[in-house]
Order: structure tokens, then sequence, then C-alpha cells
């Protein structure tokens, strides 16, 4: 059975690939990836934009493990030369917007689903999840359908890898700040430079190391992104805004982070969010015991994925290239799929519950 999966996971690749599916307008492609279980036979469901189902002998005595991906896409790159919606295959590659990130994870997810899904003796239980707005870490997606699946005791995400796995993956916290002044001529000395405030405390985010150190995902990362300040140029601006990008890691809580930073820097500090959470399991955990005996690569990955709003253990993996995502004339080889596809089902058959 299995040496035609990749086949039928490049088909439905293909179509969706020819279907627009920006965040928060996946309407269509969720009713195709709908349409496609259940023409295979598999009882679905659908919440908004996102599309889960059950093992056909599922039992609630059972742990349960997540298979899930995405189907938004980010707008096309500026640079594209061909047409994104599009599906082509040339020497081995199949072009087209979302092939990779992750359309290619998602498709070798559903039939992997497919291939264990009336399988009466299976050691746990699976669900499949195929979740939107992904791209824009929106609240229209694994959140919002979250309470609705079965008790999850631990998930498979799938992103491009090279079908290594991410056993770890900082979170993301971006702060806006603001620096106050006063306004002044800047012929004379008056007035209290905002810009010049905020260079104290742009340099503190610059130069400050955390103090612990992730075995899987190193340090955290600081990087002040946006500068916002000024109306004229004879002007001594009274404000200064600026935007600060931190990947944090599974060391630390989200919060503690942002008490960190309060206590060090004379700018005010607003969160956009305490959401996109850092994650990780432990060698030990079944996920990571499974992954090793396949000696795949384990590493931490410093990118945000589903896993962030995924409060159960989980990993990340899958074909493609990560390397690929958002970039013109996105591709994913055919031979990548099939190895994605393969990957994913000896995983499932080495993870001992």
């Amino acid at each position: 059975m299995t040496e035609h999966l990749p086949n039928i996971a490049i088909d439905l690749l293909q179509q969706l690939i020819t279907v627009p599916s920006f965040s928060k307008e996946e309407d269509k492609t969720a009713g195709l990836i709908l349409g496609f279980l259940n023409y295979h036979g598999m009882e679905a469901h659908r919440k908004g934009n996102n599309v889960w189902a059950k093992n056909k002998f599922f039992n609630a005595a059972k742990p349960t493990i997540l298979l899930n991906s995405h189907h938004d896409t980010v707008k096309p790159n500026p640079a594209y030369t061909r047409d994104p919606f599009l599906p082509t295959i040339e020497q081995g590659k199949i072009f087209g917007l979302g092939s990779n990130d992750a359309g290619g994870p998602l498709v070798s997810l559903i039939v992997t689903f497919f291939y264990f899904y009336d399988r009466p003796n299976l050691k746990f239980n699976l669900v499949l999840a195929a979740t939107a707005e992904e791209e824009i870490s929106g609240t229209g997606g694994i959140e919002l359908i979250w309470n609705d699946l079965p008790k999850i005791d631990m998930a498979i995400v799938g992103e491009p890898t090279l079908t290594d796995i991410a056993i770890a993956e900082k979170g993301l916290l971006v702060l806006d700040c603001i620096n106050h002044g006063k306004a002044g001529h800047a012929a004379r000395e008056e007035g209290i430079n905002a810009i010049y405030e905020s260079l104290k405390d742009i340099e503190w985010f610059r130069t400050f190391k955390f103090p612990k150190i992730s075995p899987a995902l190193g340090e955290i990362k600081m990087s002040v992104t946006m500068i916002q300040a000024g109306q004229a140029h004879n002007q001594v601006p009274p404000e200064c805004k600026f935007t600060v990008d931190i990947r944090v890691t599974d060391v630390y809580l989200l919060k503690e982070v942002l008490d960190i930073i309060s206590r060090n820097v004379s700018c005010t500090v607003t969160p956009r969010s305490l959401r996109l959470k850092p994650s990780g399991v432990s060698l030990e955990h079944p996920l990571a015991i499974a992954a090793k005996q396949l000696e795949k690569k384990l590493y931490g990955s410093p990118t945000t994925s589903d896993q962030a709003l995924i409060p159960v253990p989980s990993i990340k993996m899958g074909p493609g290239d990560s390397a690929r995502s958002h970039s013109a004339d996105e591709f994913i080889y055919g031979k990548e799929i099939e190895q994605g596809i393969d990957s994913y089902i000896a995983l499932l058959n080495k993870i001992a519950l």
C-alpha cells in the first residue's frame, strides 16, 4: 500500500497549490481537504478553516498523538518568475506557492494518517488536524479547535525540516517600546531628545546576555528591528518608538523574560502577545526516543510554528527545506515527499507507549 501513497500525496499537493489560501482566506483549501478525507472514507470535521479527523477505531483509553500541519500560505514573493498557483513538475521538483511550506509536510501527514486510519490494533489513537492562520500566528487556527479535539498527549507538527527532528523550538516575544522626551528647536539647547534616550535601551537589548542557556536552543536572541521618531529635521523629537524581536528558549517563561527586561530598561515596554511560547521535549520522551532509534538528527529550531500554541509535548518534522520557505519559485522534491511519508510511518511505528 505504501508505494501508492507518494502519488496520492503529490496529486493532493498539486490540487492545493491551484487554490489561493492566504492566512484568513483558507476556506477553499479547507473544503478541498475535507472532501479528500471524506472521499477516502474518513469521517472528518470542520470549524472555521480548520479540518480534523480521528482514526476509525479511536479508543479513549489509549494515548492520542496529534498529526498537525497548516494549509495557509504567505503572499507570493515579489521575485516570483512562475505562476505561483500553477503546479508544475520539472526535474523531480514540484513548483508552486506553499509546496514546501507547508504543503509537502501537510500532504505527507494526511496520507500517513490514511495509512493508519482503519487499523484496529494501534497502540495509540491518531488525530489529524489541517489548520489555518499558522503564518500569522492567528487565533483562528489550532487554538480555535483545541477544545474540540479529543485529549491530546503529544504532537508531531509538519514543517519542512529535511525530515530531521526539532525537539525544541524558540518562542517569540515582540515588544513595542517607547521613550518620551521633550520637544524643542534643534538649533537651540532645548528639549530632551527621545532618540538619545532610546539609545541606552537599544544598546542594552544589543548587548545583554540572559544567564541561562538552553542545551537545545542556546541563547535567547534579541534584535531591535524597527525605529520611528521625529517629525521634522529641525525639531528635537519628543517621542521615539522601537520594536524588539525576541526569540525565547525553553529554559525561560515569556513572563520571566519580560520581567528581566522591564527591570533593566527605562522605556515603556508593551508585549504584543504572550501566546507564542517556547517548547521542548526531553530526550527521555517517547517521541525523542523513537527519533533516536531512527537515527534522525535532533536539533533546536530558531523559528516558530504551531508548536508554540500546542500545550503538550511535541516535535517538528517534515519533508522539504526551511531555507526554501517564503522564497520565490518555491518548490519541493517529489522524492522528499516520499521520504517524508516513510519517515512519519517509521517514527509512529517506533513510538513505545
